[in-house]
């Protein structure tokens, strides 16, 4: 299969926070590009359509929206 994305992903397995309006949902990050990211969340729902993105093992903050939403997953890019 020949990967037709832009920025390649790479597989992580990091933890991670999704932060917005004063609300914070623990996600854990699946694989990780310059373009964006997929999350696993325990549940989409009550997630909003822009948030920011933090990975604090490594300092990095997101700006993001999200692309698609599974049963636990989403896909976001970034801003």
């Amino acid at each position: 299969m020949v990967e037709k994305r832009a920025n390649p992903r790479h597989r992580v397995l990091k933890a991670g926070t999704i932060e917005f309006g004063g609300g914070v949902i623990d996600c854990t990050v699946r694989n990780l590009s310059k373009a964006g990211a997929a999350l696993d969340v325990t549940s989409p729902v009550g997630i909003p359509d822009k948030f920011t993105l933090v990975i604090p093992s490594d300092g990095q903050r997101f700006a993001c929206h999200i692309i698609y939403r599974k049963e636990k997953r989403i896909g976001v890019a970034f801003d």
